[in-house]
């Protein structure tokens, strides 16, 4: 599990970049810049394409990776998490999206949006360290 020192530290960063294992589980696909938040003490990213995001799939998929996430290397896991049975932590998930990226700028409202309507919320995935 991550630290609670960690985690408010990841909640304040906009720097993750995901990059799930090829099949072979040792090498990585291109490191992906996407948006992550800190909701009920866990780390959270979803997909901006649902589903169909190409690190999604990967991920989905190899369950692990890494990422690079203020200037540090972390070997993860990945654990999806279904919308069904978990409504209110998905709730919390985008309030979340919603606290951390309509401040920015009236372009990432948008893709914050977005990032919580049914698409990306069917591609959430809990990351957790290795």
């Amino acid at each position: 599990m991550w630290s609670n020192d960690q985690l408010q530290h990841f909640a304040q960063l906009d720097d993750f970049y995901v990059a799930p294992f090829h099949p072979d589980m040792k090498t990585t696909g291109t490191l992906t810049y996407i948006w992550s938040v800190v909701a009920d003490h866990q780390l959270y990213i979803r997909g901006g394409y649902g589903q169909h995001s190409k690190w999604y799939a990967a991920a989905r998929q190899q369950k692990a990776g890494q990422i690079q996430l203020g200037g540090h290397l972390y070997d993860v896991k990945f654990e999806l998490v279904p919308e069904t049975g978990h409504e209110a932590l998905m709730t919390a998930i985008d309030h979340a999206y919603i606290d951390k990226y309509t401040a920015k700028s009236a372009r990432s409202t948008k893709h914050m949006t977005e990032k919580s309507v049914d698409g990306p919320r069917t591609a959430t995935v809990r990351v957790l360290p290795r």
